[in-house]
């Protein structure tokens, strides 16, 4: 009893440690003074009102929902015909291609910015919302690639036989029986695409441009020059946009597992 009690004292205490640092942020984002505070010592809505009266912050909020769902859209799609390239694999083949494919994972995101710079620019690619979403989905393939792969593990394969056995064709089967019994990994992926590519900065910042950034970049700008709580709204919006899409992952998830 005394050793669950600690267990669970020392559980909560690393999620304490993890999770107060940024919910901290929120607090700053109602404060009515200049300088970040924390607590404020007067609360006001001054700061949202400032974030959503500049189109500087509102275009760079829409470019991050833009590129997040272009890219998310891609990395599934990409990602999931991975998955499904990688299951038909013999072993020792699909354990050095998922080597491959968490590449960008474990590679300093540093190296993979300055690699994709110089082929971005040789392609003009540089400060287009094109370059960023090939980016950030480059980023994201692994974890769709990883979830869906789980789920294809977990999945029965005598019932693609069954089916076929019964003369359903190849597209039929993975449409009627495939598809629906992997969406829970399908949709988990989807929301660490998008929420990879929301928050990515370092690939964005090589990749923006003058008229083409997206909300971290405009933060880690803003912050180099003054940190007010105006940059603690943008990140109260991240924070909350990041919640809501693992929400809608789990519902999804849920919804299709049951």
């Amino acid at each position: 009893m005394r050793r669950s009690l600690a267990l669970d004292a020392f559980a909560g205490a690393v999620a304490a440690f993890l999770v107060l640092p940024i919910l901290a942020i929120v607090p700053v984002a109602f404060s009515a003074g200049s300088f970040v505070r924390l607590p404020p010592l007067a609360w006001s809505l001054r700061w949202w009102a400032a974030f959503r009266a500049d189109p500087a912050w509102l275009h760079a909020l829409l470019t991050s929902l833009e590129v997040a769902a272009l890219g998310g859209l891609l990395a599934v799609l990409t990602g999931t015909a991975a998955a499904l390239g990688l299951a038909r694999l013999p072993a020792r083949a699909r354990l050095l291609a998922t080597g491959l494919f968490v590449g960008p994972l474990v590679a300093p995101v540093i190296v993979l910015a300055v690699g994709l710079y110089a082929l971005a620019r040789s392609f003009g690619l540089v400060g287009s919302i094109a370059g960023l979403v090939l980016a950030h989905a480059m980023l994201a393939v692994p974890y769709v690639a990883l979830t869906v792969g789980v789920s294809l593990a977990a999945l029965d394969p005598r019932l693609a036989l069954a089916a076929s056995g019964l003369g359903a064709a190849p597209w039929r089967i993975f449409r009627t029986i495939t598809l629906p019994l992997i969406l829970p990994g399908i949709a988990g992926g989807a929301v660490f695409a998008a929420v990879t590519s929301f928050d990515e900065v370092v690939l964005a910042i090589f990749l923006s441009g003058p008229a083409v950034k997206t909300l971290p970049v405009l933060i880690w700008e803003q912050v180099r020059v003054e940190f007010t709580p105006l940059v603690t709204v943008a990140a109260t919006v991240m924070i909350v946009l990041a919640i809501l899409g693992a929400v809608l992952g789990r519902l999804l998830g849920g919804e299709r597992a049951q």
